[in-house]
């Protein structure tokens, strides 16, 4: 919206000043009588009808069940609100319209950082210092993603060793994913769910996909590095439980997977973490732009 047009973006409340995140899941997102409805159906466990406040809410999460019809849509997008369609609790994004955000301090600061080979190689370090517990004083990336997988083996061993789990290393065949063991197989689907949250952290900050620090080549460049933060507290945590379940339970290993996520999201509020480690990496509460930017992590 161009600024100061008629007036109508101080009719906007700044995300700054909403509330972050709305769950919505087994109904209808509608608008009735020009306010926004959450119409919950028969199978939902509590039916009827509520208004939902979505001037003062940031992100609405659209889960299973759900629909939207056009009319909500377009009051959305009117006051900047965005929407994003999930799986249950989180463990799958898939789409969340551009409904422009009303501040780009987040998107600049990666940029910034991003464009900077010097601030860029400082951020990667951060990254790997918060998710291997330490400073390492290597600056070539290559270098660092050696470390980071050899420690990650020995994870592994150790997670299948803790849950009873036979484990013969990482195997994961891109045209084949189901011919992997379970053990594996449920690696492969607790990463999806965990990335599924972290593209809602990163789509409700506004930060840009693309612009990855570790990653390179992929279009959610960034998602993969957030959600690699969390690998071995919430993904191989989700997957080996799950892993574990499987021997004793008929469902299959996705559905177990998707359960167990969804049960550690909703109670280690995964989503919320990573808007918080976000902002940590792209350090942007920082008052000064000045020389601080350039510290080691």
């Amino acid at each position: 919206m161009l600024k100061g047009r008629l007036g109508l973006e101080k009719a906007r409340i700044p995300h700054a000043d909403r509330h972050g995140l709305l769950w919505l899941s087994r109904g209808e997102l509608c608008v009735v009588e020009g306010c926004l409805h959450f119409m919950r159906g028969k199978d939902s466990l509590t039916p009827g009808i509520d208004q939902i406040p979505h001037q003062a809410v940031s992100m609405i999460l659209l889960g299973p069940g759900s629909s939207v019809t056009h009319d909500a849509l377009r009051l959305l997008a009117r006051h900047g609100t965005l929407l994003a369609a999930v799986g249950e609790d989180g463990v799958r994004s898939y789409t969340a319209p551009p409904l422009l955000p009303d501040r780009s301090d987040v998107a600049r600061r990666q940029a910034e950082l991003w464009g900077s080979p010097r601030r860029r190689i400082s951020v990667a370090r951060h990254m790997y210092a918060l998710r291997l517990g330490e400073v390492l004083p290597h600056r070539d990336l290559d270098t660092l993603r050696g470390i980071e997988g050899a420690r990650v083996k020995t994870i592994y061993r150790l997670m299948a060793q803790k849950h009873g789990i036979e484990w013969e290393g990482r195997h994961y065949d891109r045209a084949n994913p189901n011919a992997a063991d379970i053990a594996n197989q449920a690696i492969n689907h607790a990463a999806t769910a965990v990335q599924a949250a972290a593209a809602i952290a990163v789509q409700s900050v506004a930060a840009l996909p693309p612009l990855g620090f570790i990653h390179e080549d992929s279009g959610q460049s960034f998602v993969l590095d957030i959600a690699d933060l969390f690998r071995d507290t919430v993904t191989l945590q989700i997957a080996f439980t799950a892993a574990k379940r499987a021997q004793q339970s008929d469902d299959t290993i996705d559905r177990l997977v998707r359960r167990e996520a969804a049960s550690v999201f909703r109670k280690q509020q995964v989503i919320g973490a990573m808007i918080d480690r976000i902002k940590q990496v792209l350090r942007v509460d920082e008052e000064s732009h000045g020389a601080g930017d350039d510290r080691d992590s």
